[in-house]
């Protein structure tokens, strides 16, 4: 099996591979690979956030419009290390949610492709507009990739389709 085949096989048809520093360590982004709950709770902690019943998020994760994980590859078992997700009704708006990258990833690029692969598998379903909730502390991150803040320029910000 050749290497396209394998990460075809393991992160579907539309992965993207992420541009990292280090070029020993394989990252892929994906909405084919399913979540798991478990190492879902485990990026939730490393991130910091309060943890949610399991079930809720079960639950959430069945009704998102769009869930992506970014995975460290390995053949055997592939380890997520951060992900999003997105709500909505899929011909108009959408919302993204959830963002979180592992702190041993962040900071050299991967929260930015992370975000890019979004709009871009959004902007195939041709949405017109596309929302995001962030706490105050990490807005500046949204708006240097040319996000609009809401008027108060607090938590929200917006995305439109050019």
């Amino acid at each position: 099996m050749s290497a396209t085949e394998l990460l075809t096989s393991l992160y579907g048809e539309q992965h993207r591979i992420c541009t990292t520093p280090n070029p020993q360590i394989g990252l892929v982004l994906s909405t084919e690979r399913p979540i798991d709950l478990m190492e879902l709770e485990r990026l939730c902690d490393a991130v910091g956030w309060s943890r949610r019943p399991m079930r809720r998020v079960r639950k959430a994760l069945e009704f998102s419009l769009l869930q992506v994980g970014l995975w460290r590859h390995d053949q055997r078992i592939p380890k997520l290390v951060g992900f999003a997700r997105c709500t909505g009704d899929g011909v108009v708006e959408a919302t993204v949610w959830d963002v979180a990258v592992h702190p041993l990833y962040q900071r050299v690029g991967l929260g930015k492709q992370l975000m890019v692969y979004i709009l871009d598998q959004l902007k195939e379903l041709e949405l017109d507009r596309v929302t995001l909730f962030a706490d105050p502390e990490v807005v500046g991150f949204y708006e240097d990739q040319g996000w609009e803040l809401e008027p108060l320029q607090r938590r929200c910000a917006f995305w439109y389709s050019p």
